[in-house]
């Protein structure tokens, strides 16, 4: 164990009691009975009175020595108290001194404190502790891999991957998951499709984290071949899977196949109608998305701040300004649920397609939170709507300060201009943006071909098959030229 420690222990001394007993001797207590009785804080969460437990054991004479399990059940209640305790670190530390002095290269110890280092958001720390380890268990690799993902070190998390010389169930779990959930998720498909390569069957975790990667990257035919791995393997009427699958379904464009998974569910929850009302919104099918909302209440469910954010979303896109602003209403008043910022951002954008944009600016200047660049950036794409040019020119100033950066909204603004036949103004702004260096982020788009995601941007011949792919498309426009000749 090479991570630098402190070289004492200074934990808090143990309560006297107010009264003393006659006095009588004490049998002596061995390691077991000090163990226990540090345990029981320990179960309880209660870490001071951990600490307090076991500085009464060091500093009694007649104490023995703390054995490995001592020092695991107080290392398990610092790492179940990390980050939010600020006993935590230093208690840890601390224990991490004795344990080199007590026990070196203690397999078990070593892997618990990489866990409580990197629940403490000290993966530097968890590191340098891997890389001085003489032995190392799956169970140790597992650790550093789950831990280093929630860090959001996916580079290093991979490194360790890479390097485990047997990997089990829960090691590919880690590194699919971890992927998906920080938005690598190309590598989470690509380790999805190793794993099965290797043999290494999935459980429910795992299919759950390539459900949501194939959601976020189109991958509608992977996820369809999840399904049916899903149905093989009798785990449709898992919660879980089948949320992820209804959801998976609805942002790939396909709301019947997420109606009928959501049909078949023998138990919903609030996560199950919430992906059928964001979906259907998403989707442009608005009356469905209205519709199951009030299925949802009829049922018995009460909605969340995701749920009215569908719906709010819901009516916008179908132009119900009042039926849109009560539901917003009854989501402070009857189910008090406090508005979001994308809540703000729904009002904001129902207002401003229907035109009513000085009650649009009313809202954004009555928020209790400074405004974000999507809910100016609505109501300015309802002044570009509506051709409200001072308006924009008023939010402009707003959107630059927060997000200098943004393309979109000087590309929004220059439409605005050259609606209003204002091409001074449309001049203004590309010479800000050349000024600012802001770029307008070319158009890009996806489509999966076998199982494999394959992405085009404007101007890009990057892919392998680039010359073959414009080859083709001149061969279209040829032909696209010769038919018009013919009328």
């Amino acid at each position: 164990m090479a991570v630098a420690a402190s070289p004492s222990l200074s934990l808090p001394a143990p309560a006297r009691r107010a009264t003393q007993k006659p006095s009588r001797r004490t049998p002596p207590r061995d390691v077991v009975t000090w163990t226990s009785a540090i345990a029981r804080p320990a179960r309880e969460g209660d870490l001071p009175a951990t600490a307090a437990a076991l500085s009464a054991m060091l500093s009694s004479p007649a104490a023995p020595a703390p054995n490995d399990v001592t020092l695991l059940t107080v290392l398990s209640a610092c790492a179940g108290a990390a980050p939010s305790s600020p006993l935590a670190g230093p208690l840890a530390l601390s224990l991490h001194a004795l344990a080199i002095k007590l026990f070196p290269s203690h397999l078990l110890l070593c892997t618990c404190l990489a866990r409580f280092y990197l629940a403490s958001r000290l993966p530097h720390l968890a590191l340098q502790l891997f890389g001085s380890m003489p032995e190392r268990s799956v169970i140790t690799h597992n650790t550093m891999i789950t831990g280093l993902m929630r860090n959001g070190l996916v580079a290093a998390a991979r490194e360790v991957f890479d390097g485990m010389p047997a990997r089990d169930k829960v090691s590919w779990t880690a590194l699919i998951d971890g992927c998906a959930k920080n938005g690598h998720h190309e590598e989470a498909i690509d380790g999805f499709h190793a794993m099965l390569l290797n043999g290494v069957e999935p459980d429910y975790v795992t299919l759950v984290a390539v459900i949501s990667a194939c959601a976020e990257v189109g991958a509608l035919g992977l996820g369809m071949w999840v399904h049916r791995f899903v149905a093989k393997q009798g785990l449709e009427h898992n919660v879980r899977v089948a949320n992820s699958l209804v959801d998976m379904y609805a942002r790939c464009g396909q709301v019947e196949l997420a109606g009928q998974v959501f049909g078949k569910m023998r138990k919903r929850t609030v996560v199950s109608w919430n992906s059928m009302i964001v979906g259907f919104a998403a989707n442009g099918r608005c009356a469905d998305a209205i519709e199951h909302f009030e299925a949802m209440r009829r049922e018995g469910f009460r909605p969340d701040a995701v749920t009215f954010t569908g719906v709010l979303t819901a009516c916008s896109h179908a132009g119900l300004t009042d039926e849109g602003l009560r539901y917003y209403d009854a989501m402070r008043s009857e189910h008090g649920i406090v508005a979001r910022m994308e809540h703000y951002g729904c009002v904001v954008d129902l207002l401003g397609r229907a035109g009513r944009l000085d009650e649009a600016m009313q809202v954004v200047m009555t928020m209790p939170m400074r405004p974000n660049e999507v809910v100016l950036g609505a109501l300015l794409a309802g002044c570009r709507m509506h051709g409200d040019v001072d308006m924009a020119e008023q939010l402009m100033q707003d959107l630059l300060e927060q997000d200098p950066g943004g393309d979109s909204n000087y590309v929004l603004l220059s439409n605005i201009y050259a609606a209003d036949g204002k091409w001074d103004g449309v001049g203004k702004v590309r010479s800000l943006m050349k000024a600012r260096r802001v770029k307008k982020t070319p158009g890009h788009s996806a489509v999966e071909i076998a199982g494999d995601v394959h992405e085009f941007v404007c101007g890009d011949r990057s892919h392998p098959r680039a010359r073959e792919l414009f080859d083709m498309l001149g061969l279209l426009r040829y032909e696209m030229a010769g038919c018009e000749s013919c009328e």
